[in-house]
């Protein structure tokens, strides 16, 4: 599952979006006040601030015969966002993540969590990491990659595929066809892969083209001291190319012009 290829840049990269998440122990204060000293070290870089309350999904709690849905408490999830929307920051008790919709190279992707990560430690001291995460969102389009009408079994290694790897059945007569893996992988890491066709709907966006999904989430569980949480993310980043360069035939590689 992991390619020897070494890593490559893509001029046409099919990346949807990209996010990084570090969930650590909860933080009162943090939902309790307002993020000002936060906002203010990160404001010329991201500008643009909102916010909204989530409410976590009921809980069945209780004995059979006496079960009863309880609400969570709703928590704050403050937004900091680049004028083009392009780039956004959030911030909860529970977690920071950064998500860009116009993915380049990971080093500018690094660059960009180096200030918003560091006043985060500076200014709430988290004990520890409890999760880090990275997620890649690739919708491979044949239609910007000049492939139009060809099969995806010929762009997707057959694992992802499940029956759309059989030569003898039609795209279109499958109504559903998806790859879902929860799967231990190198380095004490999890990856989550959810493959398969789809379409994208974003608001104010007309596009009936079926996509191939290739969405990885690569995530290190467990306590990761925060002076090595750098560290962690670049084991991620390493992995997710390794998978994805395997997931992928040379004919799609080619395609995405590397």
């Amino acid at each position: 599952m992991f390619s020897k290829e070494e890593r490559c840049v893509y001029e046409k990269n099919q990346l949807v979006e990209v996010i990084c998440q570090l969930r650590f122990p909860e933080i009162l204060t943090i939902g309790a006040n307002l993020p000002v000293e936060f906002q203010e070290a990160i404001r010329s870089e991201f500008p643009v601030y909102s916010a909204r309350k989530e409410r976590p999904a009921p809980k069945l709690t209780g004995q059979p015969g006496n079960l009863s849905l309880e609400n969570g408490e709703p928590t704050v999830n403050y937004q900091f966002a680049t004028a083009d929307g392009v780039w956004r920051v959030n911030l909860t008790s529970k977690f920071i993540s950064l998500a860009c919709r116009d993915y380049r190279r990971w080093e500018d992707f690094a660059g960009a969590l180096d200030k918003p990560l560091a006043e985060f430690i500076r200014i709430y001291k988290p004990a520890y990491f409890e999760r880090i995460g990275l997620r890649y969102v690739n919708a491979f389009s044949r239609k910007a990659l000049s492939l139009e009408g060809t099969p995806f079994r010929e762009l997707i290694h057959e694992r992802y595929l499940g029956i759309l790897s059989d030569e003898e059945l039609q795209e279109t007569a499958a109504a559903r066809s998806t790859v879902d893996v929860d799967i231990a992988i190198r380095g004490g890491c999890r990856a989550k892969i959810h493959a398969g066709p789809g379409m994208l709907r974003r608001p104010g966006e007309k596009d009936g083209e079926v996509k191939f999904i290739f969405d990885q989430d690569l995530y290190m569980p467990g306590k990761v001291a925060v002076n090595l949480s750098a560290g962690a993310l670049q084991t991620l980043h390493i992995q997710a190319f390794q998978l994805f360069r395997d997931a992928i035939t040379p004919t799609l590689h080619q395609a995405m012009e590397p």
